[in-house]
């Protein structure tokens, strides 16, 4: 429902029961990929309900984050605009409430966990209704560069969920955020690598496996959430792709070449 909504721009699903979310990838001309994100929005709202819903992860609503990233050649600017129109378009056509992050007109940068700290407190809604849609919540609506979402789960006799959340203080920083879960399947630290040049899926594993050494818990398996920039793939070396859940066919630039879809 929601992955046909997308068209022929869709590069990738990932679904996580867990968190009770998925990840939807979509790629292409400016103009064709903010007509999939109104199709896809327009499914959420209209299909889903924020009412009981029992994920770990923090969530505003239904259609939680909408990232526009620009590729390639893409400018930064294009980015910020689709945003912009996006949000004005949300807030207009389906009553949903939107936050923007990134660059802000003034000249100052907001975050997503600005949004979702702040959100209807100290940070009032861009576009849309001053208080949450009754079914489908809130949005943030970001412009950013591509980032890795990273997931590292954990095992062992000493693995708890104070342990993964302690793990997750350690490496967080300006480069990383992360999150410690008990999750049904296990124990997991959970991460935003913002700046994958700097600290990519190896930086991080290392990281981890360091705050490790000695409890009794060690990373079990790690688990990619879409894709990843090829640039950061490049900088892996191969031998460890199979251990970090890296291939080439996971790469956005592999993607966006198999569906055809660049411009």
């Amino acid at each position: 429902m929601l992955a046909r909504s997308c068209g022929d721009l869709l590069l990738d699903v990932h679904a996580d029961p867990d968190h009770h979310r998925s990840v939807l990838t979509v790629a292409g001309p400016p103009d064709a990929v903010a007509a999939a994100a109104r199709s896809l929005a327009r499914t959420a709202v209209g299909r889903l309900r924020l009412t009981g819903h029992a994920g770990a992860h923090p969530r505003l609503g239904v259609l939680d984050v909408v990232p526009f990233v620009p590729l390639g050649t893409t400018p930064p600017d294009a980015a910020v605009a689709a945003r912009d129109a996006f949000c004005r378009w949300a807030g207009a056509a389906l009553g949903l409430p939107c936050f923007r992050y990134g660059p802000l007109p003034d000249g100052a940068e907001r975050t997503l966990p600005d949004v979702r700290r702040g959100a209807f407190a100290a940070v009032p809604p861009d576009a849309g209704p001053p208080t949450p849609h009754p079914t489908a919540g809130a949005t943030a609506v970001g412009a950013r560069r591509a980032l890795v979402a990273y997931n590292l789960w954990l095992a062992g006799g000493g693995t708890t969920a104070a342990l993964a959340r302690s793990v997750a203080r350690s490496v967080r920083g300006p480069a990383v955020r992360a999150l410690g879960f008990e999750l049904a399947r296990g124990v997991q630290v959970s991460c935003n690598l913002v700046d994958p040049a700097t600290v990519g899926p190896a930086e991080v594993y290392d990281a981890v496996a360091e705050q490790l050494a000695g409890t009794g818990t060690t990373i079990a398996r790690c688990e990619l959430v879409g894709l990843v920039p090829a640039s950061v793939l490049a900088r892996t070396p191969p031998e460890r792709w199979a251990e970090l859940d890296l291939q080439v066919d996971r790469t956005i630039e592999a993607r966006v070449e198999e569906a055809g879809v660049g411009g």
